[in-house]
């Protein structure tokens, strides 16, 4: 089977007993295996609206909640169908409850339960049933809402502290502008074109992952919090100098689909885009920073594994652009990106240079692959992954607030060396 095939098996229940904005807290998550099913049990506060449907590639069932609350301690133990329940927020006011499985199943039925004299909570069931590839239906999902639905938000807080307690509406996530088509002058705006003088150059900083994706896992932390993390404290070092008018993609825990990312700094018509992440290996002494730049010829077979694997976010999140149309011809595309290219690569040289000394670089530090968050045409981007998380002193560098504060400094300083006057 190829591409994402997905099989929606959906249903919204509206149900009063809750208001819009009250959470739902889950206590619980119980798994049984039967021979003929796996029953998936999840113990709520209240009754609630839900949205469920399966995809594969890899194989989960997905279950959206508006306002949920995970008040669930204990870990998860495979069993069955099931291998993994992960949640998340997906977008603001939005969470996911991911059901990994080992197979292709079908949702056998779905209902919630009142609390009785032997449960004293609500319930929600989900039974699931094992399909072959072939029964398991490649029809496709009802499309997804962008993160945001709504207008330009305003910059976010310039203290930090602002920052975090920033409400949802105020998050930089924009909803998408509709696809562009030759007919409508979209596709002129890619040509490279002289940028327009500006008192202070604009940057935008975007923290990988978020939500139901958690990207890289450590012993301790996961990579979507460390990354989100360091792009507050470069967020918050840029602004301070008065230089530059610096955005985030997010500013809290939720996920923003990779297309989203590009348009992003598109819109913000950035004059620099960095997108932060950090990685794991098999091999436990690999350490080190590293950066790159967009190149559909990888320079190694890491660097393609790890294009590859940042690549599938959308996926783990549940998102399928699949059917949806390029942003413009390939023609277009390299006419517009080759100056961008080039200045990509200058911006991570000095990241290499200005890093020397502030933190361990990994050997050949600059590398180059096909990340999808990179192909802005018209805007320099480059992908910053921190270190290891499968590191331990690298996992301990990256929970540490000195290193981060050093190493945002050290950008900083590439940054203002990429913007300098010839």
């Amino acid at each position: 089977m190829t591409g994402l095939r997905c099989f929606i098996f959906s249903a919204f229940f509206l149900l009063c007993s809750v208001a819009a904005d009250a959470a739902v807290s889950v206590y619980d998550a119980r798994i049984g295996a039967h021979e003929a099913r796996t029953r998936v049990v999840f113990e709520l506060s209240d009754r609630t609206a839900y949205e469920l449907f399966t995809l594969d590639n890899p194989y989960r069932t997905i279950i959206e909640i508006a306002n949920l609350d995970w008040q669930m301690t204990a870990a998860i133990t495979e069993k069955g169908l099931v291998t993994n329940i992960r949640h998340g927020q997906f977008k603001p006011g939005v969470s996911r409850l991911v059901i990994d499985l080992r197979g292709p199943v079908k949702v056998q039925q779905h209902f919630l339960l009142d609390p009785d004299p032997q449960n004293p909570r609500h319930r929600l069931v989900v039974d699931l049933v094992p399909v072959s590839e072939e029964r398991f239906l490649p029809t496709s999902p009802d499309p997804i809402a962008p993160p945001v639905s709504a207008p330009d938000p305003p910059a976010v807080p310039t203290d930090i502290a602002g920052l975090i307690a920033a409400s949802e509406p105020q998050t930089p996530a924009i909803a998408p502008p509709s696809p562009p088509s030759a007919t409508s002058g979209e596709v002129g705006a890619l040509t490279p074109k002289p940028r327009p003088k500006r008192l202070r150059h604009r940057i935008v900083i975007d923290p990988g992952h978020g939500g139901a994706d958690p990207g890289a896992s450590g012993s301790k932390v996961n990579e979507k919090d460390v990354v989100l993390a360091f792009s507050r404290e470069l967020y918050k070092q840029l602004r301070a100098t008065g230089r530059y008018d610096v955005y985030l993609t997010r500013d809290k825990d939720f996920y923003i689909p990779l297309r989203e990312r590009v348009q992003i700094a598109r819109r913000k018509k950035a004059d620099l885009f960095i997108s932060v992440h950090a990685d794991s290996i098999k091999k436990r002494d690999v350490r080190g920073l590293s950066i790159y730049t967009l190149s559909e010829t990888a320079s190694d077979r890491e660097a393609a594994a790890l294009a590859a694997k940042e690549n599938r976010s959308d996926i783990i999140a549940g998102i399928d652009f699949g059917d949806q149309p390029a942003e413009v011809t390939d023609i277009l595309i390299d006419l517009a990106q080759r100056d961008t290219k080039n200045l990509s690569v200058k911006f991570a040289k000095n990241v290499v240079q200005a890093a020397k000394g502030r933190t361990l670089l990994l050997e050949r530090t600059h590398r180059f692959a096909g990340f999808r968050v990179l192909r802005a045409p018209d805007v320099p981007s480059v992908l910053v992954e921190l270190g290891f998380l499968t590191n331990r002193s690298d996992e301990r560098q990256l929970r540490s607030s000195k290193w981060r504060r050093n190493v945002a400094d050290s950008m900083v300083t590439a940054i203002d060396r990429f913007f300098a006057k010839p």
